[in-house]
Order: structure tokens, then C-alpha cells, then sequence
């Protein structure tokens, strides 16, 4: 089982070869993950590192992404903890560690600083790393 967070989201919806790297695992994430997904996909639109057009088919594949989304009880105060623990101004980051320390999983990121971070609490890999 592989938490993901919104920077391994949005990876497999804009690659080539979509989600088959983790496929053969159970992905999970917490409900953050699609607003983060939803606002990456934005910024990266805006910016023009993606075109529209495959922003919006991005978006549009978010809705069959194969990710089963977690609210278990006590994933909010569990975020809260992760986020004091570590120091971290702010609980969304928090959300996929608190997660994946609930379901004992591992986390899947490329976000090098939730890696550091996040790496004291949970296992936490990288796309080569499934």
C-alpha cells in the first residue's frame, strides 16, 4: 500500500506512462490530495510548463485516478501532530504522513522537503524507488 501525495499525482496524470510505475500497489491518499492535485495542475497551466490542453486532460483523468481516498478517524488531529512534531507551520503536507503512519504504508512524494521531513516519521520513497 503507497500513500501518494499531489506531487506523485500529478507525475503519473501528466506522464507517459500514467500510472503503471505504481500500479501494481494499492494507492491511497488523503481527501487533500485532490485540491492540491486540482491547484498544481492550475499553477503549472498558468505558468505555461504545461499546456492547457493537457492540464484540463489531467484534470479531467484525476476523476479515474486508480486512488482510493482515506478519511480514517482521527487522520485530523494525527496531521496535527505530524505537523507539530516536525515543526511545520501548516497540516496539508502533514495530512499524507498522518495517513500513511495510521495505515502503517509507505509515502510516495517527489517533494524533496516532505521527504526530509516526513522521512523522520514514515517511509518514504520515490517514483524509482516503487
Amino acid at each position: 500500500m503507497l500513500v501518494i501525495d499531489a506531487s506523485a499525482c500529478v507525475r503519473a496524470l501528466l506522464a507517459n506512462d500514467g500510472w503503471a510505475p505504481i500500479a501494481r500497489d494499492r494507492l491511497t491518499a488523503p481527501p487533500v490530495m485532490w485540491s492540491e492535485t486540482l491547484s498544481t495542475l492550475r499553477e503549472l497551466s498558468w505558468r505555461g510548463v504545461v499546456s492547457i490542453p493537457n492540464a484540463e486532460a489531467a484534470l479531467a483523468a484525476l476523476a479515474d485516478a486508480p486512488v482510493e481516498r482515506l478519511a480514517p478517524p482521527g487522520l485530523a488531529a494525527e496531521a496535527w501532530h505530524v505537523a507539530v512534531t516536525l515543526g511545520w507551520a501548516k497540516t496539508y503536507d502533514a495530512e499524507y504522513v498522518a495517513l500513511a503512519r495510521i495505515l502503517g504504508a509507505r509515502l510516495l512524494t517527489l517533494d524533496a522537503r516532505l521527504r526530509r521531513g516526513a522521512g523522520r516519521l514514515v517511509d518514504v520513497i520515490g517514483p524509482s524507488e516503487v
